[in-house]
């Protein structure tokens, strides 16, 4: 049997535990969300960067074809995800789809504008463009059936009408 000054020694010990426990927690946390807000601004700066060089080669080079304005909604693809994980921590899978299929169709309008042939080149990634296009209208249809619960929000911010919308995945488009 313990007796007074062994239990409060005791008591002592796991409130020593469970202090520690948390502040290694909030440390950890604290390292990884800056760690986190580090990766976005490197991404979105790069994406920037990215944009910016490759206007300013269509404009070196005199002209703009459709080629170079594809990849200009590549870019804006990729900043409009970066803005939007950044604003509500949430990734919509939509707009990785959206700019795989920009990809796409910038691949074929250039093989097509510079072979001049058919080909089952051309069958293929017409098909895969198909494919994606079914994909999203499937996201689409089991986010709008199936929405996510949302929580607390993981970076403390105070949520409002604005955000809980934006984190749903745009079915009301």
């Amino acid at each position: 049997m313990l007796v007074s000054g062994e239990k409060y020694a005791m008591n002592w010990v796991e409130r020593l535990r469970t202090s520690m426990h948390g502040l290694a927690e909030s440390l950890g946390n604290l390292l990884m969300e800056a760690f986190h807000y580090l990766a976005l601004f490197a991404i979105g700066a790069i994406t920037a960067w990215a944009g910016v060089m490759a206007f300013l080669g269509m404009l070196e080079k005199g002209h703009i074809t459709v080629d170079d304005i594809l990849l200009l909604f590549i870019y804006l693809e990729l900043a409009a995800m970066v803005g939007i994980y950044f604003k509500t921590n949430h990734m919509p899978i939509r707009f990785m789809i959206y700019v795989a299929i920009t990809a796409l169709t910038r691949l074929l309008i250039s093989d097509i504008s510079h072979t001049h042939k058919p080909s089952w080149g051309v069958v293929m990634v017409s098909g895969a463009i198909l494919l994606l296009a079914l994909a999203i209208l499937v996201v689409r249809y089991a986010s709008s059936r199936f929405p996510a619960v949302a929580g607390p929000n993981p970076r403390g911010k105070a949520r409002n009408r604005e955000d809980a919308e934006s984190e749903r995945d745009d079915t009301s488009d």
